[in-house]
């Protein structure tokens, strides 16, 4: 379940819900990619990174402790 965590940890923010329903009211698809061949390590902790995308468009870069509890904005 960790990946999932991470992923909804991103989805939820009250930012990318926001961003999301505009680009579903213009018929884009909204993608949450989770790379985990691309970990980033920062005092300690592992985070991995989530791509929010629309129409295959980079919107946002997140880091994201595996089970969710931390995010740092890129």
């Amino acid at each position: 379940m960790p990946l999932r965590h991470a992923v909804s940890k991103v989805k939820f923010l009250e930012e990318t819900e926001a961003w999301a329903s505009r680009m579903h009211e213009s018929d884009a698809v909204v993608q949450y990619a989770l790379l985990l061949d691309a970990p980033k390590t920062v005092k300690g902790r592992c985070y991995w990174p989530v791509e929010v995308r629309a129409e295959g468009k980079l919107w946002r870069r997140f880091y994201v402790t595996p089970h969710g509890k931390a995010l740092l904005k890129e």
